[in-house]
């Protein structure tokens, strides 16, 4: 029998993340010793104040369908800490909490894109956002980045892939998988090309808490109140707090746009999980104790893994300074014939480390940058030193 299946859902590509995760959970299962470098996730468990504000919304009866858009006091707690952290002032009616960060942006996508709007992503980018400009019937058009220039891009390179149908820029920083952050004069010119083109701009800022080294996190949409209409600014609790099976993400823009986010998701998930909710306002207005605690462990992992990495023949990495993630650079091992395997791409380089290393790591095509693979220190130390270990042991 033939299934006459959506062609718009058959062009979605699997997430090789997941994919490549749950290979290796699959191998874990078997008995197997898998190290894993693909979590986007930290390892630390969620604070207990924040549990025990869950554990109250259950006793208290907070377990019923709240407003679509979330419940009036995270909201609350979101407006101020926007305008404590962000500069940016914004009311209950900019706010919408959705399902994590993933479903802020994708309600965003189809709030603002119509059929053949163009979406200019810098290369390389998180996995999802080509997909969700696809569903959303948009064109994702790709900035190639360097590495010599920390991943970034210039208004240069903007104004190069500008046309008449440019909608949108997704904006990650700091960045999954580069940790790149960029400075206050780099997105300054960025928002003025933005509002010299009246172009949206989704800010995806879930990693702001995490950012190293005496850099700073700053939303483009602070700048002016011309940047700040056109800009959707997307965060949420899975990272910063240890949060991420608890599904709370937000987005602060335009209450027209907000408007039509909250009807996408009345009629998709409806509100998202109301303990969730009760809990992540606890997250917001309570002790920020955590963030540090784990910022001190990330930059510890991070500088060994950095100075592992670069130490391994054929391998090569800059230091990331946000987010937990290293993009390895893996360009000098292809075409080479490495225990009876040609690397090729990305992909033929993770099957190695995993079947013949029992080491996860996340090809670079799945960010669209096939010379890399991406690490996550958002693991123990003991598991990067073992790991490493494994593939220097590999590329010996």
């Amino acid at each position: 029998m033939n299934l006459n299946l959506s062609k718009k859902a058959l062009m979605i590509y699997p997430s090789v993340t997941l994919e490549i995760t749950a290979k290796a959970k699959e191998m874990k299962e078997m008995g197997i010793n898998v190290i894993g470098f693909g979590a986007g996730e930290p390892d630390f468990n969620t604070p207990e104040n924040i549990q025990n504000a869950g554990i109250e919304a259950i006793q208290s009866g907070n377990t019923k369908y709240t407003a679509t858009s979330g419940i009036p006091e995270l909201k609350k707690a979101i407006c101020q800490k926007l305008k404590s952290e962000n500069n940016l002032d914004y009311k209950t009616n900019n706010i919408i909490i959705s399902n994590g960060a993933k479903q802020s942006i994708f309600n965003a996508l189809f709030a603002i894109l119509n059929p053949g709007d163009e979406v200019i992503m810098p290369i390389p980018y998180w996995v999802s956002y080509p997909e969700f400009i696809r569903l959303c019937d948009g064109i994702p058009i790709p900035i190639e980045t360097k590495e010599e220039n920390g991943f970034k891009i210039s208004v240069r390179d903007l104004d190069y892939v500008l046309t008449p149908k440019t909608k949108a820029l997704i904006l990650n920083s700091p960045s999954n998988p580069t940790g790149t952050v960029y400075n206050e004069d780099e997105l300054k010119e960025i928002a003025n090309w933005a509002v010299k083109n009246n172009i949206f701009v989704i800010s995806d800022e879930i990693y702001e808490k995490l950012v190293y080294d005496g850099h700073k996190h700053i939303s483009i949409a602070s700048f002016s109140e011309e940047i700040k209409k056109l800009t959707i600014v997307i965060n949420g609790m899975s990272k910063a707090y240890a949060m991420t099976g608890w599904r709370i993400g937000y987005a602060a823009c335009d209450e027209e746009i907000v408007k039509v986010m909250t009807n996408i998701q009345s009629h998709t998930t409806s509100n998202p999980c109301s303990i969730s909710q009760y809990a992540s306002v606890e997250g917001l207005i309570g002790d920020q104790f955590i963030i540090e605690e784990m910022k001190k462990h990330f930059i510890a992992r991070r500088d060994y893994m950095v100075e592992k990495i670069n130490s391994i023949n054929g391998l090569s990495c800059k230091k990331p300074v946000g987010a937990f993630y290293v993009m390895a650079n893996i360009s000098k091992l292809k075409g080479l014939n490495i225990k009876g395997r040609t690397i090729n791409t990305s992909l033929d380089f993770a099957n190695l480390l995993l079947e013949e290393g029992k080491v996860a790591v996340i090809p670079g095509s799945a960010f669209g940058a096939d010379d890399f693979v991406r690490l996550s220190y958002a693991t123990s130390m003991k598991n990067i030193e073992e790991g490493l270990k494994r593939i220097e042991e590999i590329l010996k």
